[in-house]
């Protein structure tokens, strides 16, 4: 569990503020709703691609008003828990209406895209070297920079630091973000989705992120699940090209430093993920060709 806030500082970030549904998200589920015969699958679908509604039907799921022995991690289960009517109740509570400038909404359009797609990669991956939840995987996608629309929201200068950080090739993302806010993205996503009720593991995770280096350099194989989690999304982030949609950059000077010990820890070479990039591409999977395996 990261430390670096006080509880006041905690408060202070998370009062009042949530992670923005993405706007077009929003109308297809009020069209879906509208529908004769709503498809509890389809809203489960599009649920799942957002970040902001993804984290409030778990939150909701997981609350001990439902009183389950573990956390669910599926958006699909948590849509059929919850039920139709409960899950359009919460959708029609979530308003931005006078929220999001236009300014704003592209300034989300990068870690809305990045968030879709290294998500669907994480899965996928998961599946690949036989990891025994894709959902987690997936959810682990689709939140680990849920604190970046909470820090662009408090932080002006934040985009540009973001590259600033992006572009240091010796520090790491979160040791520039600091040095700025005295906080950084990871630390506010991991208490964003402590407060969505997400299994603790992920939540950890998430805190890591940008931490792994430690965490492979740990030869001891301690909690191997978390590890393989963290692998598993380093590849994803590496793939989708976070580095060159959020931090601008062309070279990816996070993953130089820690292809080698990730790849052999889930035993998969550079030839083989550059076939699953292209099975990526196919499948209209956002793939950035600025990164690439050797």
């Amino acid at each position: 569990m990261p430390k670096d806030l006080t509880d006041e500082q905690i408060k202070t970030i998370l009062q009042g503020i949530k992670v923005p549904p993405q706007p077009q998200i929003l109308v297809d589920i009020q069209m879906e709703q509208l529908m004769p015969d709503p498809d509890l699958g389809q809203l489960a679908k599009l649920i799942s691609q957002d970040v902001g509604l993804s984290g409030t039907i778990l939150k909701f799921v997981n609350s001990p008003m439902f009183g389950l022995s573990n956390k669910i991690t599926s958006i699909a289960q948590a849509v059929s828990l919850l039920g139709i009517t409960s899950v359009v109740n919460i959708i029609n509570g979530i308003s931005i209406k006078g929220e999001m400038t236009d300014e704003t909404i592209v300034e989300l359009t990068g870690f809305w895209d990045t968030a879709n797609d290294i998500s669907s990669v994480a899965a996928n991956i998961a599946k690949k070297i036989g990891y025994g939840s894709p959902d987690e995987a997936y959810l682990l996608g689709l939140f680990h920079n849920c604190g970046i629309p909470l820090m662009l929201r408090r932080f002006k200068s934040y985009p540009s630091v973001l590259v600033e950080a992006y572009a240091n090739p010796d520090k790491r993302v979160t040791e520039v973000e600091n040095e700025h806010f005295n906080t950084n993205h990871s630390v506010v996503g991991y208490y964003t989705a402590k407060s969505w009720n997400l299994p603790a593991h992920i939540c950890e995770a998430i805190a890591e992120h940008h931490s792994v280096e430690r965490r492979f350099a740990d030869l001891e194989g301690r909690n191997p699940e978390k590890k393989t989690l963290l692998a598993i999304l380093k590849i994803a982030e590496h793939m989708c090209g976070n580095f060159h949609i959020l931090g601008q950059q062309e070279e990816d000077h996070e993953w130089e430093r820690i292809e080698k010990p990730v790849l052999e820890f889930v035993g998969l070479t550079g030839y083989e993920l550059t076939e699953m990039q292209e099975n990526f591409m196919e499948m209209g999977i956002g793939i950035c060709e600025a990164s690439r395996f050797h």
